[in-house]
């Protein structure tokens, strides 16, 4: 986050899910990669697609289209792999597109709570001229349940 002119500035990077914009905060974000294998994992939660291997270590991909209630579809070539991390651990999503980059002030971006106080996994809106972009919460994103099955799992 920058300063700039007193207001704090969050750099998020912007992805589309059935052409619905969602962001991340640019902090928590490793790198985007092209689709890739996905091996599938026994035992997993029901959230995570399968594991690819990224560096030497085991990464899992999680289908966020579940953890948004958006229609199932399979992996596509087009799709782009964001590899991200919680506070636990890094984790890739499969997203549609990675559109870019955005900085956006503070007083621009709406808590989510204020909308919705049961809202889960976004932690704020943002209101541009285009739609919406819903600004994701990684860390509530794996409940503790699902954090240990994904331990065991890769285990």
């Amino acid at each position: 986050m920058n300063q700039h002119s007193g207001s704090l500035l969050h750099q998020l990077v912007v992805f589309t899910l059935d052409e619905r914009n969602y962001a991340l905060h640019l902090s928590a974000v490793e790198r985007v990669i092209r689709a890739v294998d996905v091996t599938p994992l026994p035992k997993a939660p029901a959230v995570v697609f399968g594991v690819m291997n990224v560096q030497g270590q085991l990464v899992p991909v999680v289908d966020i289209r579940k953890r948004f209630r958006l229609p199932e579809r399979d992996m596509r070539l087009s799709d782009r792999l964001i590899i991200a991390h919680t506070s636990k651990r890094a984790v890739a999503l499969i997203v549609d597109s990675v559109s870019g980059m955005l900085e956006i002030s503070e007083e621009r971006i709406v808590a989510a709570k204020r909308i919705l106080p049961t809202i889960e996994y976004v932690e704020g809106v943002v209101k541009l001229d285009d739609g919406l972009i819903l600004i994701h919460d990684l860390d509530q994103f794996l409940s503790l349940d699902e954090e240990q099955a994904l331990d065991e799992a890769i285990r």
